[in-house]
């Protein structure tokens, strides 16, 4: 059975048994589609994506390209074939469209006519290439590879052909899920009509885009051509800290040269305006903090001048785009428990472009001005793609991807909440209502504990955590923007640092209890969940939670030890931050170490505990899940460990995926019994 035919019986089931399902479940989850950000023709007509499925008796996604008429409203799908495609850019000409695929083996740069037919493969790297993009005339392209410039060990010992080992000189030897392995990520200019590639950061011992989550949008053109900007660290010492820098670099080839030199936190995201007058780009003022408040600053290619165009604005820039007369940026933003666009002009004067609940990701500028395209999501819905009146700020979805799956749903209620902490302040909440609510009917709680610590809660579907499937088991589901979490202003977000354990854990706390409040939440039926952050969030909370308020807890990637955690994590510069230092430096971060750390009220633990860990995690290594699985079963405390030999920080995989839900769900209706059950 050919692709295409297994897709389209794939798609009639789907409909079919969407139809015969009421509520989502795990299964269902994994089969919905994903929708990619949307790349704009030349002349605004054409929005192209990729979009995303999963085969879980194949254990893996694959990933097509689909062609949207904007005018018309009408989808077309480009390519169809067994591996995946994606990261999709329209030529200058917007005849044709360039992407990465591996369907010749490695990872290459493939470019398909508008009107469909076989792609044309454009570059043969040995290594594979990746964060591709067009020349603005269209006469090259550019892309990064990996380059190796620090020997093997068979090269240093030739005598030692079977022996397997590292030899590590500095810090920064791995990187969330990979060991650094002498090779690094460069940028490289192609003729399109074919030649060798020019590496244009030979012999440099620094990467672009930035480890681990950087892409495309950290390199960008010049209008013109003529040169190209892209991300990096210093060269000297790449592992110091969070300080990145934009590099300016002759496509031709030749020095690079630093546009935000003497600025020590993150600059990144290079953005030419149309015009070719401006550089745009991302910044974080403080050196070694990478959850600082986002600025988007403008260069000035003519006289080299920095300023920060929204100085003004207290909440982070994010996903970024040119109007195309070059006169104002848009850009994302979380805000209030959503992500909401925002538009800024050249003197720094921002206006709120929409409303509403709802998370916009990805915005993109169309042709004629009157309209914007991005992606929306919500808690009940994962992402599709919408156009954004800048007349009124309505959004108008073009996509339906899923709705023939959601068209057999019913639905969660979410609500916002705003309750107050234990000095006063007020936490916003959203809270998640089983699909037909009743009042009258007592219902087991989930406290949603947010990871980060310094990362929002906003209207986000994820394929993890996902907040209306647990509502679907019967769950009310309460998700607290407490301390540290972004929306609502630099000085909330700035207040979970040096105060892990403090009043962050109360608003938690506070939450619950206001929930507790309702007749139809049963206090004695209440999870505490949570993962990175979150799983630290746990752990804390079973030797810290004096009136018992919980019966069962789930705890994914937690930090347990800090000082173990500090000796064996690789972004120093996160707890160097956050926590004040090492853990035998000044005397006010060993004095956080003890009163913050939760291995030090092991002794209080009485909670089941499920404990999810991932091997290849090296943001918080699997010893931390492992060192509080022992306290827990030494202790007689009821604990289970479900630990990933293939995966790292998240579970990406889609058989592994599926487990998670299982395993997650068996041990909390174990524990909670929702409703219904």
């Amino acid at each position: 059975m050919s692709r295409a035919v297994r897709t389209f019986v794939f798609l009639l089931w789907a409909a079919a048994f969407a139809r015969g399902q009421n509520l989502l479940t795990p299964e269902l989850l994994w089969q919905l589609g994903r929708v990619g950000a949307p790349k704009v023709s030349p002349d605004g007509r054409s929005l192209v994506f990729a979009a995303t499925r999963y085969d879980l008796e194949r254990d893996a996604g694959n990933s097509d390209l689909w062609l949207l008429d904007t005018q018309e409203r009408s989808l077309r799908r480009l390519t169809t074939h067994e591996k995946s495609d994606s990261a999709p850019r329209f030529a200058p000409d917007g005849k044709r469209i360039g992407f990465i695929s591996a369907r010749g083996g490695e990872p290459q740069v493939y470019a398909i006519a508008l009107r469909g037919g076989e792609p044309v493969r454009l570059t043969s790297v040995k290594e594979g290439a990746a964060d591709f993009d067009w020349s603005p005339d269209g006469a090259h392209i550019s892309f990064t590879a990996r380059v190796r410039l620090d020997p093997e060990l068979a090269e240093t010992y030739p005598d030692l052909p079977k022996a397997k080992a590292r030899i590590i000189d500095h810090l920064l030897y791995r990187h969330w899920t990979e060991w650094q392995d002498g090779t690094y990520s460069h940028l490289f200019v192609q003729p399109v009509d074919g030649g060798a590639p020019r590496d244009l950061m030979e012999g440099q011992r620094v990467d672009t885009p930035l480890k681990p989550h950087g892409g495309r949008e950290q390199i960008a053109w010049s209008p013109d051509g003529r040169e190209l900007c892209y991300t990096a660290k210093q060269v000297d010492r790449p592992e110091a800290s969070t300080d990145s820098d934009l590099y300016l670099v002759p496509a031709a080839g030749g020095p690079a040269r630093s546009v935000t030199e003497g600025m020590d936190g993150f600059d990144r995201d290079p953005l030419y305006s149309p015009d070719g007058r401006w550089i745009a780009f991302h910044s974080m003022r403080r050196a070694g903090f990478e959850a600082d408040r986002e600025r988007l600053m403008l260069y000035d290619r003519g006289s080299g001048a920095l300023r920060e165009l929204t100085q003004d604005f207290d909440h982070w820039a994010g996903d970024t785009c040119w109007a195309r007369d070059s006169r104002s940026l848009f850009f994302c933003s979380p805000f209030a428990g959503t992500t909401q666009i925002f538009q800024v002009d050249l003197e720094g004067r921002i206006t709120q472009v929409t409303q509403g609940r709802h998370d916009l990701k990805s915005v993109a500028a169309g042709a004629a001005g009157k309209a914007l395209y991005a992606r929306r999501s919500t808690i009940e819905r994962p992402f599709e793609i919408v156009a954004v009146s800048l007349e009124d700020g309505g959004v108008a979805a073009l996509t339906g991807v899923n709705d023939e799956v959601f068209s057999g749903l019913k639905l969660p209620a979410v609500r916002e909440r705003w309750v107050k902490a234990r000095d006063g302040a007020g936490v916003h909440c959203w809270v998640v209502y089983p699909p037909d609510f009743d009042p009258a009917v007592k219902y087991p709680l989930i406290l949603y504990c947010q990871g980060g610590p310094q990362t929002p809660i906003g209207q986000w579907f994820s394929f993890c955590w996902n907040f209306h499937l647990m509502a679907a088991r019967g769950y009310i589901v309460v998700a607290p923007s407490r301390r540290g979490l972004p929306g609502f202003g630099q000085a909330w977000n700035d207040a979970i640092s040096k105060d892990w354990g403090g009043e962050a854990m109360h608003d938690y706390l506070a939450a619950t209890d206001d929930l507790f409040a309702e007749p139809y939440v049963d206090r004695a039926r209440a999870a505490a969940i949570g993962a990175s952050f979150g799983g630290y969030s746990v752990f804390w909370l079973m030797g810290h939670d004096q009136e018992d308020r919980f019966c069962a807890m789930v705890a994914h990637a937690g930090i347990f030890n800090l000082e173990s955690w500090y000796g064996a994590t690789e972004e120093l510069w996160f707890p160097d931050w956050d926590l004040g230092g090492p853990y035998w430096g000044d005397p006010r971060a060993r004095a956080a170490y003890e009163r913050d750390s939760p291995h030090r009220s092991v002794d209080q633990w009485n909670t089941p505990l499920l404990i999810i860990h991932g091997e290849k995690d090296f943001r918080v290594p699997v010893s931390e899940g492992l060192q509080a699985f022992t306290a827990a079963q030494a202790q007689g405390v009821p604990s289970r460990l479900l630990c990933y030999p293939d995966e790292g920080h998240w579970v990406l995989g889609a058989q592994n995926g599926l487990l998670w839900h299982r395993v997650f769900f068996d041990w909390l209706d174990r524990w909670c019994e929702p409703a219904g059950k």
